[in-house]
């Protein structure tokens, strides 16, 4: 029993770390655009957050079942893979960098599961190439082309106008946009720690079949809106000022093209990353201002730091296995 309430309380807090860091990429571009105050985008990303869990569960499903084989799943192996993740996510929060939560906890999971059979039989590799690897790469990109295409079709509609002029109304569409977003973050990211949990429950017992219950979605949902009430502002700061300079409207071309990705592979049950999404957003609002317009070197660091984040997590949850398989 001990064990399993360290387990979650170690996944509670990872919940938590992911609305303090990953969910500050909602708020990024209001924040930027200073369409609200950083408290006030706080509070309305933290809502969205809220509702955005309660919208399905089949990237729970995904998390739970369709990335290691789930009758190897322990307390000890959970426990590794969050913590191996943690790691990894405490010391890029530190240096400012955006990376995926998701690619942490399945990273995490990988590495875990295969040091805990001694093998990578257990690791489902088509599940992780079609569901995780393939949609990694496309999320940012197709985020891009939207966003691109998006941030065109409004400088022609609105062709005749100066920024003056339009920029007052899409101070009120961004803030529909960016709580559009947070929706989603909730409905791609709230879910995998919803998987976790549940699969825990189904460890412990209290669950036969693997059915994500009410309870489940709204302590979840609590926990991210919590982390992201305290903010992670160095996320913030990099997405709102290191990688392009935004206006309300390119704002909310951003936030409209990064959620429709989300919204979509929520739905699919693709757990990609909302960094990706919003960062390729980002990117393609800014390219359509020039190739100077975007901070190419922030990007290559932060491409850089999404392509380690799953082996390098993988290998702090090797390393803390192996560990906690000493003690436990």
């Amino acid at each position: 029993m001990w064990l399993f309430i360290l387990t979650l309380v170690v996944t509670f807090f990872f919940a938590f770390w992911n609305g303090f860091t990953d969910a500050a990429n909602a708020i990024s571009t209001i924040i930027a655009t200073r369409v609200l105050k950083p408290g006030q985008a706080v509070i309305l990303a933290a809502t969205g957050e809220f509702l955005g869990v309660l919208l399905g569960t089949a990237v729970a499903a995904t998390i739970g079942k369709g990335i290691i084989d789930p009758n190897i799943i322990t307390y000890k192996l959970i426990l590794a893979a969050l913590i191996g993740g943690l790691i990894f996510d405490v010391a890029t929060w530190f240096w400012g960098l955006p990376i995926s939560e998701s690619h942490v906890l399945i990273g995490g999971l990988i590495g875990a599961g295969a040091t805990a059979v001694k093998s990578w039989s257990a690791v489902n590799l088509n599940g992780i190439i079609n569901k995780v690897i393939i949609p990694m790469i496309a999320s940012p990109a197709i985020s891009f082309i939207f966003a691109f295409l998006l941030i065109a079709l409004i400088m022609r509609l609105f062709i005749k106008f100066s920024t003056s002029k339009i920029n007052p109304y899409f101070r009120y569409l961004q803030i529909v946009s960016s709580f559009f977003f947070s929706v989603t973050h909730g409905a791609n990211d709230g879910q995998k720690v919803m998987g976790i949990l549940t699969i825990l429950l189904i460890q412990q017992g209290l669950l036969q079949t693997f059915k994500v219950p009410l309870w489940v979605m709204i302590s979840v949902n609590a926990t991210i809106a919590l982390g992201t009430l305290f903010g992670g502002w160095k996320i913030v700061k990099t997405m709102a000022k290191k990688i392009t300079q935004l206006r309300p409207y390119q704002g909310f071309a951003a936030e409209t093209s990064g959620a429709i990705v989300l919204a979509v592979s929520s739905f699919l049950g693709f757990p990609v990353s909302t960094t990706h999404a919003i960062s390729g957003s980002i990117m393609g609002v800014g390219a359509t201002r020039g190739r100077r317009a975007v901070s190419w070197g922030m990007a290559r660091k932060i491409v850089f730091a999404w392509v380690l984040t799953m082996p390098i997590s993988a290998i702090f949850a090797m390393i803390c296995y192996i560990i906690l398989d000493k003690f436990i």
